[in-house]
């Protein structure tokens, strides 16, 4: 089977990459020649997510699956939630959102924060989602070299490292985006099993 994730982002094509099985082909936005910044205006992570799977879908005519993620912290009423990637600015540079985020939670009572992905799939001409939710919380400070965007600064419930300092594989088990593609794999499974 092949299916079209729809991302430029490298660093998650090679997490999500690393968890489909092998009968399940990954191509990228750069293989279908998609060179385009594929609109992201919707409201909610889930809105976007869906936006991004029928733009591929009706431009390109692919089976495929898009996801948006948003970190939502507690003490900034779900902020920066669907803005995440550009919380600091339109550069959308995570050196800047992480010191923003600290900065604005330098006087918070609470630390509580989730990651939410959500993915769209359109496969067969129907449009399903996923989401996968990881609770924990966000550090004072950065930690850690791995990982991508506000790793560094992200502690899930029940590991005292933040994801930048722990292996993909363990990111994977417990973070949101793997959840949610756990849930994807599992439906695209049953799938197979049915045809």
């Amino acid at each position: 089977m092949k299916i079209v994730f729809a991302t430029n982002n490298k660093n998650k094509l090679k997490e999500v990459q690393s968890l489909v099985p092998k009968h399940i082909q990954l191509l990228s936005l750069e293989a279908i020649g998609c060179h385009e910044d594929i609109p992201e205006t919707q409201p909610t992570i889930e809105g976007n997510a869906i936006q991004k799977a029928e733009y591929i879908k009706t431009n390109y005519g692919y089976d495929c699956f898009a996801d948006d993620t948003g970190l939502e912290v507690d003490a900034l009423n779900g902020e920066p939630g669907v803005f995440s990637a550009r919380y600091a600015g339109p550069q959308r540079n995570a050196e800047d959102n992480m010191n923003k985020l600290l900065s604005s939670l330098e006087n918070a009572a609470s630390r509580k924060a989730q990651f939410k992905t959500v993915v769209a799939l359109h496969l067969n001409g129907k449009l399903d989602t996923f989401t996968g939710i990881c609770k924990g919380e966000i550090t004072t400070k950065k930690y850690g070299d791995k990982g991508f965007g506000y790793d560094p600064i992200f502690k899930a419930e029940g590991f005292e490292q933040t994801f930048a300092e722990i292996t993909l594989e363990e990111k994977n088990k417990v973070g949101h985006r793997g959840k949610a593609i756990q849930q994807l794999i599992t439906f695209l499974n049953n799938l197979n099993h049915e045809n």
